[in-house]
């Protein structure tokens, strides 16, 4: 596309997030009639229909949304190397947007991210917190950070560390209600769920240290949250046992505020990905992002094998 239709480019991000064309002309500073004929030429060229337009509204189709997903990253990396030319340096500049799950991001991440923007004061964070699963293109997120194996192999992805899931109970619950010996008895202890890509989790499965002996539990209890870090919350208050991620667990379990249950018996296992819409258009920022993840992940200890992130498996930067 050539530099002149840039501005087409932005007309239709535009739209995309305001979905008016009257707003996004005010946005723009230009006139509706200029924007509708900006869209009508993009469309054209494009041999495509980026929204269904009424007298009143607009709606982006799933062209549309495919396309502005690409050109944000496009305008983003423009933008990007138009301020390092300003700068006179390599100075990272722009906004990413992190979609992160709940318990990890308030247990973990905050600290971590708070570090990287005081690193790069050029860079600007937009922080989507949710235990739904993000789609990277939809939702228009330049990283996510996900845990468990990938549903689509046409995704990009980089593996930060490698986890499992962790049975424990604080002290409190443990001394009212008894230490179960074996997962068989969790159907008589008070357990705390969760929803999990869209389903409560509800199956709890366990394999024996030795290997000699795996089973799947269902478990039940009063409380259940489509957020994780409610759980949390409620097994730190004494209130049942859970079963999450030990990275979301890692303090806790240290300091003794909650207590592992059944430590013969192994969780499921499950990795941390970071999850990109792309392996093109990756900005420098998103990409010192990952590399700072990645290396705090290994220096914390928490994954299982000790042996840090697996290669990064991202293309040089543009």
């Amino acid at each position: 596309m050539k530099l002149e239709n840039l501005d087409e480019l932005r007309v239709a991000l535009a739209c995309a997030e305001t979905g008016s064309l009257t707003a996004s002309a005010a946005r723009l500073h230009t006139s509706p009639a200029a924007a509708s004929a900006a869209l009508k030429k993009l469309e054209a060229r494009l041999g495509a229909r980026l929204f269904e337009r009424s007298t009143r509204s607009m709606r982006i189709t799933a062209e549309g949304e495919l396309f502005t997903a690409y050109a944000r990253r496009a305008l983003d990396l423009l933008d990007e190397g138009q301020a390092q030319l300003r700068e006179g340096d390599a100075q990272l500049m722009g906004t990413v947007r992190l979609a992160a799950p709940s318990d990890l991001t308030r247990r973990v991440l905050l600290d971590w991210l708070d570090d990287f923007l005081a690193a790069h004061p050029g860079v600007e964070l937009q922080l989507a917190v949710s235990d739904s699963l993000s789609d990277v293109v939809r939702d228009q997120v330049d990283l996510a950070l996900r845990y468990g194996e990938l549903d689509d192999s046409r995704l990009v992805a980089r593996r930060l560390l490698t986890t499992r899931r962790v049975l424990c109970a604080a002290p409190s619950y443990l001394a009212r209600h008894g230490t179960p010996r074996h997962p068989s008895e969790l159907s008589q202890h008070e357990c705390l769920s969760f929803v999990v890509r869209g389903r409560r989790l509800l199956q709890w499965p366990f394999t024996r240290s030795d290997g000699r002996e795996s089973l799947s539990v269902r478990v039940h209890g009063r409380r259940s949250a489509d957020d994780a870090e409610i759980a949390h919350r409620w097994a730190l208050a004494g209130h049942g046992l859970v079963c999450k991620s030990e990275v979301d667990l890692h303090a806790d379990l240290a300091s003794g505020a909650l207590v592992r249950v059944l430590p013969d018996w192994q969780g499921l296992t499950m990795p941390l990905y970071a999850v990109l819409p792309s392996n093109r258009f990756v900005p420098a920022r998103v990409r010192a992002l990952i590399e700072a993840l990645a290396q705090r992940c290994q220096q914390s200890g928490m994954g299982l094998d000790g042996s840090g992130p697996a290669p990064a498996s991202l293309p040089s930067t543009p």
